[in-house]
């Protein structure tokens, strides 16, 4: 009994050793790529809002400032398109639908606002970004704790990329969200590995 449970306190430090290792090089290796002074990038392709949640047709907090982040940047000219990347295929909360009404509700041009309503993960969205719609540089828009994810995988798509964080507020679940990202970051790190390697 006492061999078993040295083994699963061994595999438990492994496992943490990993998690923690993985999160400082993706941090490490793109926390440059989230800027803020946008003036100085050229030729962006698109502004790319990452979903979330939605309740009643209406954005969630944390998707309203994303929202208005990238509504923000396609204002002051940063690109011409701006894509909202999220879950499409639920009729009842449809992430994508419900950003662009916010758009357009918001003044943005219904023929400048793109939809990729397949992006049903960071990892699909940044996918989809290369392999659909052939962008070569974009500026993504979500909140920082998930920028970083969300630029490594860019990095590993050869997929020039920027970060704007959308942090203009304080949410409660803030210590959830960063520990499921902390998870989230390792699965994706090992996802590029296998998939891109």
């Amino acid at each position: 009994m006492k061999k078993l449970n040295k083994i699963i306190l061994i595999l438990f430090l492994v496992c943490i050793t990993i998690g923690l290792s993985t999160n400082f090089y993706i941090i490490y290796n793109t926390k440059d790529k989230i800027v803020n002074n946008y003036n100085e990038l050229k030729g962006i392709s698109a502004i790319v809002v990452l979903g979330t949640g939605v309740k009643n047709n209406e954005p969630s907090p944390i998707l309203k400032d994303r929202l208005d982040e990238g509504i923000k940047l396609y204002n002051e000219g940063i690109s011409s398109k701006i894509i909202m990347s999220g879950d499409g295929t639920h009729q009842e909360r449809n992430e994508v639908a419900v950003m662009k009404n916010y758009a357009i509700k918001q003044g943005i041009p219904e023929e400048n606002i793109i939809t990729d309503q397949y992006g049903l993960s960071t990892y699909d969205t940044i996918k989809n970004m290369k392999e659909t719609y052939k962008l070569n540089k974009i500026i993504l828009v979500t909140q920082k704790y998930h920028l970083y994810r969300a630029l490594y995988i860019s990095d590993k798509y050869k997929l020039d990329s920027y970060g704007s964080p959308s942090d203009l507020r304080k949410h409660s679940g803030v210590l959830y969200r960063e520990s499921r990202e902390l998870l989230a970051r390792t699965k994706d790190f090992f996802k590029c590995l296998i998939t891109l390697w």
